[in-house]
């Protein structure tokens, strides 16, 4: 199909204030995306269009489309910076779990969904491919599903899967699928990493966030035994523990023998381990981040990061030197789900510094996104601080006890005037 032919075809199916939602980082449909910020003004024909944004990996949106979209969204990380700097995106403080359920409820509204997924199996099921995540709350709310197909998309088990009658429009696609790729970890990734691997026990469920950090946690797990997967994002080093025999899901309590995602987050690796893979089902929000199921999932090792850490163990995972770069996201819900779970480890890591300032503060500089009550294990390089079930006086000697060597005397003076304000005493248990 031209590009004229598919611009035509677009404003016979988009309309003036329509909400047009895609899958986020790796799902993104490239070919329909780039079509709409390209014909946006023709598209909303006068009006505007709201666009929601998920986590990016690819530099489609851009502030000055701004003129006739409005952004909004859960994530400010990675490309989507930009907007997020240039005052455009419209952040939804929201937990993930939430999404669905807002959105079928029509708090949120979806009237375009636009959809990478695989070329049809042999009864004629498109796979959603990379993603399932919040997309099925919105296909079932949505007026106009509009799918591309690429060879390269995987087929995967698990969620919701589409007839060519579900979609208004079906091309083929004209740019491969997205990769997500990851730096080598650095000394303090790599060291955090041994400090978590030693927490976890064998035939334990991984839940893991984005970013190197995770994948430096996977990478120190290949000497454990009978692993699990039970996660949002899903990136290469799931594909290579599975691969050396570790992550066999044998032990889980609930989904035993498969694991469970929301989204495919890596490289071509990570696609051609999920093709038609029956060990791996991809499934919906109100599966990956359901509260009766995270607690139902025995020995739950949710491993989640963080900008920073107040003393008292309150977690800013969203803004950082004033500017918004990451999200409320799914980490409450999971670290909430692993404090359930019997023999569950709710983790949040981070190194000590960036950029020479500490990230273990008497202060936060950004918002709560995690309360101090649902704080479990805080792990930097320098070590674990164990939060459970101990006193404010407790948790501040512990967490100083992590924090960069040349920062603690600091911290150390400052938790005194804290306490007292919290109406605690600076013990030195």
């Amino acid at each position: 199909m031209s590009e004229h032919d598919l611009a035509r075809q677009l404003q016979d199916l988009i309309r003036p204030g329509d909400t047009l939602w895609w899958g986020q980082a790796t799902a993104e449909p490239l070919t329909l995306t780039r079509a709409v910020v390209q014909h946006r003004h023709a598209l909303a024909q006068g009006g505007r269009l709201r666009v929601f944004v998920g986590m990016g990996a690819s530099d489609t949106l851009a502030p000055e489309q701004a003129d006739v979209l409005d952004f909004f969204g859960y994530a400010a990380g990675g490309p989507h910076r930009s907007l997020a700097d240039a005052g455009v995106l419209d952040i939804l403080p929201s937990h993930y779990s939430h999404l669905p359920g807002l959105i079928g409820t029509g708090v949120l509204p979806a009237d375009v969904v636009l959809l990478q997924v695989s070329p049809p199996d042999e009864q004629g099921r498109y796979s959603l491919g990379q993603v399932q995540e919040y997309l099925p709350a919105a296909i079932g709310r949505a007026r106009v599903v509009i799918g591309e197909v690429h060879p390269d998309v995987p087929w995967t088990h698990g969620g919701l899967h589409l007839q060519a009658s579900d979609f208004a429009l079906l091309i083929a696609a004209q740019h491969p699928p997205l990769e997500q790729s990851r730096g080598a970890p650095g000394p303090a990734e790599q060291a955090i990493a041994r400090h978590i691997a030693a927490l976890i026990e064998d035939g334990a469920t991984l839940q893991l966030g984005v970013g190197n950090l995770p994948e430096a946690v996977l990478a120190a797990l290949h000497s454990h035994r009978d692993l699990g997967l039970h996660s949002g994002a899903v990136g290469d080093g799931v594909a290579a523990l599975a691969e050396a025999g570790v992550l066999t899901n044998a032990k889980k309590s609930l989904d035993t023998g498969v694991g469970i995602g929301g989204i495919l987050m890596g490289s071509g690796k990570l696609r051609r381990w999920a093709h038609r893979n029956p060990a791996l089902q991809l499934r919906g929000t109100d599966y990956t981040h359901n509260p009766e199921v995270l607690a139902a999932s025995h020995k739950l090792a949710a491993i989640n990061a963080a900008i920073e850490v107040d003393l008292t163990g309150q977690i800013n995972a969203e803004v950082a030197a004033g500017v918004y770069v990451g999200a409320v996201g799914g980490a409450v819900d999971f670290l909430r789900g692993a404090a359930r779970s019997k023999g569950g480890l709710p983790i949040v890591a981070l190194p000590a510094t960036a950029k020479g300032k500490t990230r273990i503060v008497a202060q936060l500089a950004g918002p709560v996104s995690t309360p101090r009550s649902d704080a479990g294990l805080i792990v930097t390089e320098h070590g674990v601080a164990d939060l459970r079930g101990q006193t404010l006086s407790r948790r501040v000697r512990r967490l100083i006890d992590i924090a960069a060597p040349e920062h603690r005397e600091d911290l150390e003076r400052q938790a005194h005037e804290l306490l007292r304000r919290c109406g605690a005493a600076f013990g030195h248990a």
